[in-house]
């Protein structure tokens, strides 16, 4: 029998659910039809999606499921399982094979994976996750992605449905072009994911090595914990700001496969936020009110939020939409065909230094001299 890793993930879904509490409107006549739009929505969506940027999925059409909070918090924590599990057994490998204080540290890291998605939970509204597909498609059983109903296959579009129904309640959103825009954001994503051919493989495998380079040093994760503190109180460095514990904590090797993480899924956030609003014009004339508002909400967090984002790397995530948006923009002021040399193979995705600063990727891609035109 191996050692049991250093999460009890049994606590992490007991925490993690009861955090995510309860929306009373769950339980009125608007959950039921819910599930019913977004069930008609999303194929909408997709051929929106398609008539606007060319990508359809080569997997068919999508799966759409409404869950609530306990369900997302269910699929992510499979997700983590499997995908952190190489991981996690190095560490477990490293640490006191039994006693209470293992068994204690166990817990009081299930209570922290748990407590930070069952905060997450009540913010998030839509997702496309290859990382709860690919680990619930892993064991030939049910698996707690599976249980909350995402699909077995991995290829799930879903929305959150407390969350979705209480915001269009506070904002009197109308309900079918919220639900709508939300939609065309995920779709969007699966259309990057499974209709570039690459896309997907490339992206896990990213993914996978990142996680495999983490060293599961409890004393070098402290050391370096502390040395980033320190920067931040001499310097004022913003050590944070491009993702949180896990920039801060990385080697150099990890550094460069975090870079292209980074620059990848800004392209893909922004890509699919343009993608959205393109998509979505004719039929959504609230769009425009929906980002504002979205946008303010989580400008407007308080402070003891705002940190968490920060250190989690929500904040850096939430960036990357910005950051993703101005990169298409100077491409496409060049030429405005030049999004699909992206999708040509992995090696023309940008870095994220390069998300920052288009004119670095468009002189890689050799496009300068059009520029300069």
């Amino acid at each position: 029998m191996g050692l049991a890793g250093p999460v009890d993930w049994a606590i992490a879904e007991r925490v993690g659910c009861r955090l995510a509490g309860d929306e009373p409107l769950s339980r009125s006549y608007h959950a039921r039809s819910l599930a019913a739009d977004v069930a008609g929505l999303v194929p909408v969506a997709e051929d929106l999606v398609y008539a606007t940027t060319g990508l359809r999925s080569l997997s068919g059409p999508a799966h759409a499921v409404v869950v609530d909070r306990a369900d997302w918090v269910r699929a992510n924590i499979d997700a983590f399982q499997r995908l952190l599990g190489p991981m996690l057994e190095r560490l477990a490998e490293r640490s006191p094979a039994r006693g209470p204080m293992r068994s204690a540290t166990r817990a009081i890291a299930g209570a922290e994976v748990g407590a930070l998605l069952g905060w997450m939970s009540k913010r998030v509204l839509g997702q496309y996750d290859l990382l709860v597909g690919d680990a619930a498609a892993g064991d030939g059983g049910e698996s707690a992605a599976g249980a909350a109903g995402v699909s077995s296959a991995g290829d799930t579009v879903y929305l959150v449905g407390p969350n979705v129904l209480a915001l269009e309640k506070r904002y009197a959103f109308p309900p079918r072009e919220f639900r709508l825009w939300l939609a065309l954001h995920e779709v969007t994503h699966r259309a990057q994911f499974t209709g570039v051919e690459w896309m997907r493989a490339h992206y896990l495998d990213l993914i996978r090595r990142s996680v495999e380079l983490v060293d599961p040093d409890p004393q070098r994760f402290v050391e370096v914990l502390r040395a980033a503190v320190a920067n931040i109180r001499r310097d004022g460095r913003r050590a944070f700001d491009d993702g949180g514990l896990a920039v801060v904590l990385a080697t150099p090797a990890q550094r460069l496969v975090l870079d292209q993480v980074g620059g990848l899924m800004a392209l893909l956030e922004g890509h699919g936020d343009v993608t959205m609003d393109r998509a979505g014009a004719a039929q959504i004339p609230s769009a425009e009110r929906f980002s504002r508002v979205l946008s303010e909400r989580r400008r407007n967090s308080s402070p003891v939020i705002r940190l968490i984002q920060k250190l989690t790397g929500i904040e850096a995530k939430l960036n990357q939409y910005e950051l993703g948006e101005a990169f298409i923009s100077a491409i496409e002021g060049v030429d405005a065909t030049l999004i699909e040399r992206c999708w040509e193979r992995p090696e023309n995705l940008p870095s994220l230094a390069e998300i920052k600063m288009p004119e670095q990727w468009l002189d890689r891609m050799e496009v300068a001299a059009s520029r300069a035109g």
